[in-house]
C-alpha cells in the first residue's frame, strides 16, 4: 500500500503509541493535517492558539505520562514560537517530538519563505534536531526519535518536515509498535561501593530529581531511605517524585531554598544523587557543593553517561536508569548513627509550613492551608514563573499519586497550557494551576484551547499587580528605583466568563473556601481572581521589609 509522507507519518505515530497531538495548523504542513482527519480517537489533533502553548502543552504531557508529548507547528514563526517549550522539555529532561514544516527541499538556502535551518536553530537547545528529506526514511527517524526523547536523560526532539517530502508517495510500511528499551542497570560492584559508603557516612543525603520515575521505582527509592533512615531531598520542582509524607523527606533544593535543605546540603559527607543533572537551582548557583570535586562524597546515579562527571566528579559514578537502580539498591541494608541528623531536616521542614498572619486580603499562607485538607491524594497542580510558585512549591506536600507539573527553566506562561494538558491526559483528575497576574497573561488564550478541548481545570491567580520576581530583585538591588514592574490588569473573572468558564473575584481570605466549592462544582473548570497584596511579596518577608534591606546594602 502506497501513502504520502504525511499519511506515513501518522500512522507511524500511531503505531509507536501516541495518542494526542498539541499544535497550531499551517501550511507547510497541510499532508499532517490531513491524515489527522482520519484518526480521531486514534490520534486526536488538540488545536491550540499559540505554538508557544502548544508546545508547552507537550511538554507537560511529556513529563505526565512519560511518552513523548507531539507537537504540531509551521515553519519560521511557528517554530520560534515553539522554541520556548523545547527548551522547557529540555530543562525538564522531559519525552517531547516536535515536528515542524519546512519549506520544500528544491527551495532551501535560499531563504525561501520562513525558511529557518531547525538543526542549526535547535541544535544546542533540543536533544536531537533532524530533517527527513526523503519520505521512505520516515519510520526510520520517527524511530530513532522516539527512542531519543524517552531514554536515558528524556528530552526533546525536533524534526523539520519539507512540504514537499510530505506530499511524495511511499510504500514503505508505517511502524506497528515502539522498540522497548529497559533502563540501564547499575552495575553490582559499584553498587557494592555506593552502599558501603553510604554505610560509612555520618550524615548521609539522598538528592534526587528528573521526570522519568515509576510508582514502583519511587517506592523503591523510599523503601531504602525508610529502613536506612536517611534524609532525602528533591531538586528544582521534582518534590512530586517521592512522598512527602514520609518521615525522611526533607524538602526542595531549588529558588528560595529554605535554610534547613541548604544546611543538609553544606554539611552532608556523602550525597547519593539519584538522576539529577546538577542544575544552577538545586546547587545555589554551584556553591553548594564545590565545581569540579565536591567535599561531599559524591554517588552519582544517571541513566545518561553524558551526566555523570559533567559539572561533579563522584567517588562512585553508576550509570543506570532510576527505577532500576532504586530496586536493586532496596535489596541492600545500611543502617548507621544518623537518626536526629535525618529527624532534625524533617522538623524543619514540617516547621516551614506555618506561617504567619499575612498583610493581603487574600492570605495564601491560609488558602493553601486550606487546599491541603481538601484537595485530593491524586491532585495535578501546575505553575509557570514567579514569586507565587513557593505556595505550590514549597507549602505543598506531595503524596505518591499526586504529581507536580512545573518548569525547571522557569517559563512564564507554562501553568496553564500544563494543567490543560493533565485535564486531557487524565480528564477525572483535579487540575489546579497557580498563576501570578503577568504569568496567566502570558498564555491566556489557552482558555480557549481548553474550552474547545473539554478539558477545563481550576486556575487560581494570584493578583497583586506586579511583577513581583523582578520588583524583589529591583528593591534588594536598586531600592525605591522601581522601572517596568507595575501592570494595569483586565477583569480575570470576566474574561474568564468570555471563554465559557466560571470566573470569579475572590476579595477576602473568609470567602476563599466557598469560592472553591463553586470552583470545584462548575462542570466547565474555573478561574478565581484573588485580590493579593503587592506587600506580601514573599511568605516571609514582605515588599517594605526587602526595600528596607536593598537600602541598608547600598548605605553600608
Amino acid at each position: 500500500m502506497t501513502r504520502n509522507g504525511g499519511q506515513l507519518l501518522v500512522q507511524s505515530l500511531i503505531g509507536l503509541g501516541a495518542r494526542k497531538s498539541f499544535g497550531v495548523p499551517g501550511e507547510s504542513y497541510l499532508a499532517v493535517l490531513d491524515a489527522l482527519h482520519d484518526t480521531p480517537g486514534a490520534l486526536d489533533f488538540v488545536l491550540c492558539r499559540n505554538e508557544g502553548g502548544a508546545a508547552f502543552m507537550a511538554a507537560a504531557y511529556g513529563k505526565l505520562t512519560g511518552n513523548p508529548g507531539i507537537c504540531l507547528v509551521t515553519r519560521g514563526p511557528g517554530a520560534t514560537n515553539a522554541s520556548i517549550g523545547i527548551h522547557t522539555a529540555m530543562q525538564d529532561s522531559a519525552p517531547m517530538i516536535v515536528f515542524v514544516g519546512q519549506v520544500a527541499t528544491h527551495m532551501r538556502g535560499r531563504e525561501a519563505f520562513q525558511e529557518i535551518d531547525y538543526r542549526a536553530m535547535f541544535g544546542t537547545v533540543a536533544k536531537w534536531a533532524v530533517e527527513i528529506d526523503a519520505v521512505d526514511r520516515i519510520p526510520e527517524i520517527l524511530a530513532r526519535a522516539w527512542k531519543t526523547a524517552t531514554t536515558g536523560r528524556p528530552g526533546p526532539v525536533v524534526i523539520a518536515l519539507p512540504e514537499d517530502m510530505l506530499t511524495a508517495m511511499s510504500d514503505a510500511a508505517p511502524l506497528t509498535a515502539p522498540a522497548p528499551y529497559a533502563e540501564a542497570a547499575p552495575d553490582a560492584g559499584a553498587l557494592a561501593r555506593a552502599a558501603d559508603l553510604l554505610g560509612q557516612a555520618k550524615r548521609p543525603l539522598i538528592l534526587y530529581g528528573g521526570c522519568n520515575w515509576t510508582a514502583e521505582g519511587s517506592a523503591a527509592l523510599q523503601r531504602f531511605a525508610e529502613s536506612a533512615d536517611i534524609p532525602v531531598v528533591s531538586v528544582f520542582r521534582y518534590q512530586d517524585q517521592f512522598d512527602n509524607h514520609s518521615d525522611c523527606f526533607c524538602g526542595e533544593a531549588g529558588v528560595g531554598m529554605i535554610p534547613s535543605v541548604r544546611a543538609l546540603m553544606a554539611q552532608a559527607d556523602v550525597i547519593l544523587a539519584v538522576n539529577n543533572r546538577f542544575g544552577e537551582n538545586s546547587t545555589d548557583g554551584y556553591t553548594l557543593l564545590d565545581v569540579p570535586t565536591p567535599a561531599q562524597r559524591l554517588i552519582h546515579v544517571h541513566g545518561s553517561d553524558l551526566e555523570l562527571g559533567k559539572v561533579y566528579r563522584a567517588e562512585v559514578g553508576i550509570h543506570a536508569g532510576p527505577n532500576a537502580f532504586a530496586k536493586a539498591l532496596a535489596e541492600h541494608r545500611v543502617r548507621g548513627d544518623w537518626a536526629q541528623w535525618r529527624a532534625t531536616g524533617r522538623q524543619a521542614y514540617l516547621d516551614g509550613m506555618e506561617l504567619p498572619d499575612l498583610p493581603s486580603p487574600v492570605d495564601m499562607g491560609k488558602v493553601t492551608a486550606h487546599l491541603r485538607e481538601v484537595l485530593p491524594g491524586d491532585v495535578i497542580l501546575t505553575n509557570g514563573a514567579g514569586n507565587f510558585t513557593a505556595w505550590p512549591n514549597k507549602f505543598f506536600p506531595f503524596g505518591p499519586e499526586a504529581r507536580l507539573l512545573a518548569p525547571q527553566a522557569g517559563a512564564m506562561g507554562y501553568g496553564l497550557p500544563a494543567a490543560i494538558a493533565a485535564k486531557i491526559a487524565h480528564p477525572d483528575r483535579c487540575v489546579i494551576c497557580f498563576a501570578g497576574d503577568g504569568d496567566f497573561q502570558m498564555n491566556c488564550q489557552e482558555l480557549a484551547t481548553a474550552a474547545q478541548a473539554g478539558a477545563q481545570p481550576i486556575v487560581l491567580i494570584l493578583n497583586n499587580g506586579i511583577y513581583g520576581t523582578i520588583r524583589a530583585h529591583q528593591e534588594r538591588h536598586y531600592p525605591t528605583r522601581v522601572s517596568g514592574t507595575d501592570m494595569v490588569n483586565p477583569d480575570f473573572a470576566a474574561l474568564a466568563r468570555a471563554y465559557g468558564f466560571h470566573g470569579e473575584r475572590v476579595a477576602r481570605t473568609e470567602d476563599f473556601a466557598e469560592a472553591f466549592d463553586r470552583a470545584l462544582a462548575s462542570p466547565t473548570g474555573a478561574v478565581l481572581d484573588l485580590d493579593i497584596a503587592a506587600e506580601a511579596l514573599t511568605p516571609r518577608s514582605t515588599l517594605s521589609e526587602i526595600r528596607a534591606s536593598g537600602q541598608r546594602a547600598q548605605q553600608g
